[in-house]
């Protein structure tokens, strides 16, 4: 039975819970790590205090490890800053290093990272072997992948999946996105030239189970859809499966006097990340275009 068992840090959110539902219907064991009191089938650990019971660990055969401070809630403050960087490296250390003190430890550890690494890299498309790029997101990525070098050294294969944007029905970016369309004032944002790296939810389940297998890989594995289109191009083709107007662009200017440093990296930057690893190791994405992904995601009853 051990070898059915997987622990998931950020069990609550919106991968955790897609990715829990998936795992348990297809017959594994997920124990959700928590900050709270445990019960029963649940794992107590505080990144604060570095507490974590590694009892419960012993013989699990993967860690999936999503949590981490929100991105787009609120304002990029200096504390804010300090909570996104802080929430993420310290809780991947806290995690790894129990690791590497079990005396079973799992087979695999998944730890999410995010396309961020590459920083705003213009026209050059990026696999895994694209070096970090500048400011504060890749600075976030770089400490937050070094983090889980513990768990490496524990003989645990590592993978470090770089999300992209992720689509889904049920929170996320895409509700937020759909609103301003819904009251006719979709368009592209900025000059709309920069690339937009998304994943569909579903595919962004599959490909963490990809990771599971034993022949599963190792080291920065980019979780992107194959189909990276520009921002304009994203704007045009979700007016167009909603139905609505996609021609009023979002200045610059707006974007950065609304959202200062959060709209600059989050709206204005962007990546051409490809799949290189996961298409390489024969994965195959059910949604690899933009337009079949948002009109699945955005049908009644989406979800995984």
């Amino acid at each position: 039975m051990a070898e059915r068992v997987v622990a998931v840090t950020g069990a609550s959110g919106l991968i955790g819970r897609a990715l829990r539902r998936r795992l348990e219907r297809e017959g594994w064991r997920v124990l959700p790590l928590v900050r709270r009191t445990a019960r029963p089938g649940e794992v107590t650990w505080d990144p604060r205090s570095g507490a974590i019971d590694l009892a419960a660990l012993e013989g699990a055969y993967a860690v999936v490890h999503l949590a981490g401070d929100n991105l787009g809630e609120g304002r990029w403050t200096s504390e804010k800053k300090a909570l996104i960087l802080r929430s993420r490296v310290r809780g991947t250390e806290v995690l790894c290093e129990g690791l590497w003190r079990l005396k079973r430890p799992p087979s695999v550890l998944v730890a999410a990272s995010a396309i961020g690494w590459y920083g705003d890299r213009g026209e050059t498309e990026l696999d895994e072997s694209a070096p970090s790029g500048l400011g504060f997101l890749p600075e976030v990525c770089a400490a937050w992948e070094g983090a889980t070098m513990p768990a490496a050294e524990a003989r645990i294969r590592v993978v470090n999946l770089r999300i992209g944007v992720v689509l889904a029905s049920e929170g996320g970016a895409l509700p937020q996105m759909v609103t301003p369309y819904k009251l006719g004032l979709g368009g592209p944002v900025g000059g709309g030239r920069q690339w937009m790296s998304w994943i569909a939810l579903p595919d962004l389940v599959d490909a963490i189970q990809w990771c599971l297998r034993p022949d599963g890989p190792s080291g920065p594995v980019n979780a992107t859809a194959p189909g990276t289109v520009r921002q304009r191009d994203f704007a045009r083709t979700l007016g167009k499966v909603l139905g609505k107007p996609a021609f009023l662009p979002l200045p610059s200017w707006a974007v950065r006097l609304a959202m200062g440093e959060k709209g600059e990296a989050l709206l204005l930057e962007g990546a051409r990340v490809a799949p290189k690893k996961l298409l390489a190791s024969g994965f195959t994405f059910s949604y690899p275009e933009l337009e079949g992904a948002l009109r699945a995601m955005l049908s009644p009853g989406a979800g995984t």
